[in-house]
């Protein structure tokens, strides 16, 4: 019986660790590559990336992956890389959030489409904090045959009460497919071997 719960506790925490594994981004995604045929600003758009997560290149020796300043991003300027890879897989780890930027250094590449601005979330975003709206205090009415000692002044910009402030956000970004896929995996393979282990008692 001993046996039977270690083995449980095995597949317990292989299923806590997938899911809280990182995950590897190919860039272009399942259908598309590092090259000049795939839409990248599509491609990343749809994705969210978060620190832990990892960038995969695949790419043929005529390409190339710098990282840029969002200056040479911009301009497509390949003169001065924060880094070169070349090698035809380069895989990039992301262990800040914050904007990073891609490009091929390959002559009229990165003018043709092929780079792409990577934008990396926090692993664990706080909740927003609560927006309060600002009220002006109900005013009480005078009593009719109340003296009053003189007329009201009239309202002056620096007597007028602050408009009520409200706060639009936006939602957040849905899970990536990469994520949902690992989970799903994760579940099935952590699921699965539970049962064979119920079944071989």
């Amino acid at each position: 019986m001993s046996i039977f719960r270690a083995f449980i506790c095995l597949a317990a925490l292989a299923l806590i660790f997938d899911t809280a594994a990182a995950t590897n981004f190919t860039v272009g995604g399942p259908t598309g590559s590092w090259d000049t045929n795939t839409n990248l600003q599509t491609w990343a758009s749809s994705q969210s990336f978060l620190v832990g997560d990892n960038l995969v290149f695949q790419y043929t020796p005529n390409h190339d992956v710098l990282e840029v300043t969002q200056a040479n991003y911009d301009n497509c300027q390949a003169s001065n890389p924060l880094q070169t890879n070349v090698g035809g897989i380069t895989v990039i780890p992301l262990v800040a959030t914050g904007k990073r930027y891609f490009i091929c250094g390959t002559s009229g590449h990165c003018a043709q489409g092929m780079k792409v601005e990577v934008d990396t979330l926090a692993a664990t975003s706080p909740a927003p904090p609560p927006t309060s709206t600002v009220t002006p205090p109900p005013s009480s009415p005078t009593p009719a045959g109340s003296p009053t000692s003189s007329p009201a002044a009239p309202e002056s910009p620096a007597n007028t009460p602050p408009p009520p402030t409200t706060s639009v956000s936006s939602p957040p970004p849905p899970p990536s497919s990469a994520t949902k896929v690992k989970l799903m995996v994760g579940s099935t393979v952590g699921l699965g071997f539970v049962s064979m282990m119920l079944l071989a008692l």
